[in-house]
């Protein structure tokens, strides 16, 4: 065991911790991937699932709801920083410090290791590097499951210098030995820092085998400073890098199902990465920008009736400003301005007349809109809400999709509007995303929505 320390530095931000390396011996055939699996096929659990350790059978729709709301701001706080000071080093799960309660909606069960170490990780399309904590910590944040020791793994090898993941600066780095060393900066400060090296990984598949997959690259964070991650162990990043697992798979293929997030026994959200990944339905074109997902929305319709927005409100500019971003970090949707106002007037003028407006708990000057009232009894009828996407794909939101409960009483629009000074930038999150399959094909740069129950994807 050899133990190294370096100073690592980041641009625009003065950081200076010890990086703790733990090295194994190196075993080279171990730096690319033996054959991956065909398809890899596994349970995501929501954060308030019974199958979440998050999970509190005293929270009311309220808490839920508070929840959901504070952490899609906190998130899209996040994707703004990102967007404005872009780095790889600076990938996070979500936005700035979180409380416990307030994690990030899909989790991954996971083991990791020869014996098999049982980790519960934040899955995340808008980062890279898959990592965890690792022994021995310099710092750790407590964690729902063991922190991973590599030195008792016998299938754990460290990347070395002469790997070409150290060669890239926006993935590792060569620490003062011979290790490749990575760190992370988080929206607040919070860091990850470690070594980068392989190892197996070992997934519940969805008619709960087990499928194995040797020597995937990633993060084993020895120091993990002020997290707000709470009792989860990492992230899994799907981003569009090549040391995200879809990449390092091969086939640059995945795809997730979510199904009723209200419901906390609902059993059938899932994740498939691999040549397997269901990619059906009606396509529209994807791209990449700093390390986000961006899709071209063309417009918005309330049941049949076209909602006038400018078609130039949800495009990104040549200085990367505004677009729409497709992301599985954030709960609630938020729309530029142009486009958020219109449908808000629309919606008004529908419930205006028969329902009474409730001023929302949380001032933040978004528009926020809510209606004193129970969804499933006093929208009966309500018209679906339709985004539709270049290319012909259209994503259509029911009453549960665009509204979400927030007490016994009091319901509101899932849907807020960005702020001024991000101009214009958009979110679609995990809400809007409910029953529905969502497919990335990234070799040929497509996007799939199907609408689907989750439970007809099981095999």
């Amino acid at each position: 065991m050899k133990v190294a320390s370096a100073f690592v530095s980041f641009k625009l931000m003065i950081l200076c911790s010890f990086i703790i390396v733990v090295s194994s011996s190196y075993n080279p055939a171990a730096i690319a991937m033996a054959t991956p699996p065909h398809r890899l096929v596994t349970k995501l659990i929501h954060r308030d699932s019974v199958r979440s350790p998050y999970y509190n059978p005293n929270a009311t729709t309220s808490d839920h709801a508070r929840g959901a709301i504070e952490s899609s701001m906190a998130r899209y706080g996040y994707l703004k920083a990102r967007k404005e000071s872009y780095s790889f080093t600076t990938d996070d799960v979500r936005g700035d410090l979180l409380p416990e309660d307030h994690a990030s909606a899909l989790l991954v069960n996971l083991s990791i290791g020869e014996p098999p170490v049982p980790q519960l990780v934040a899955m995340d399309t808008g980062s890279t590097l898959l990592w965890v904590q690792c022994q021995p910590c310099r710092s750790c944040f407590n964690q729902y499951s063991p922190i991973f020791r590599p030195s008792k793994s016998s299938t754990y090898a460290y990347l070395p210098c002469e790997s070409s993941y150290c060669d890239d600066p926006n993935v590792g780095y060569c620490g003062l030995g011979d290790d490749c060393v990575y760190g992370k900066v988080y929206g607040d400060g919070t860091t990850t820092e470690g070594q980068l090296g392989t190892e197996k990984l070992t997934f519940v598949t969805s008619d709960e085998g087990i499928i194995s997959v040797p020597n995937v690259v990633f993060g084993c964070g020895h120091e993990n400073k002020n997290s707000g991650i709470g009792k989860m162990s990492g992230v899994l990043g799907l981003g569009p890098y090549y040391v995200s697992l879809p990449y390092q798979f091969g086939s640059r293929l995945f795809s997730y199902c979510i199904g009723n997030i209200d419901d906390p026994h609902y059993n059938y959200h899932q994740l498939i990465i691999g040549e397997g990944a269901k990619i059906e339905g009606y396509s529209t074109p994807v791209t990449t920008y700093r390390g986000f997902y961006y899709v071209t929305l063309e417009g918005i319709s309330l049941g049949e009736k076209r909602v006038n927005i400018d078609p130039t409100t949800f495009k990104r500019d040549s200085l990367g400003k505004g677009g729409v971003i497709i992301d599985s970090g954030s709960t609630w949707t938020f729309l530029a301005k142009d486009g958020f106002e219109p449908l808000s007037r629309e919606v008004q003028e529908l419930i205006g007349g028969v329902l009474e407006p409730v001023a929302p708990t949380d001032q933040d000057g978004r528009g926020h809109l809510c209606y004193k009232g129970i969804l499933s009894r006093d929208l009966k009828g309500f018209p679906v809400v339709t985004f539709h996407f270049a290319g012909g794909a259209d994503l259509g939101l029911d009453i549960t999709s665009l509204f979400q409960q927030d007490g016994p009483d009091v319901f509101c629009m899932a849907v807020l509007g960005s702020d001024d000074e991000d101009r214009g930038t958009s979110v679609i999150g995990i809400r809007a995303q409910q029953y529905y399959n969502i497919a990335y094909d990234l070799n040929y740069m497509k996007l799939y929505f199907q609408r689907i129950d989750c439970e007809l994807l099981e095999d």
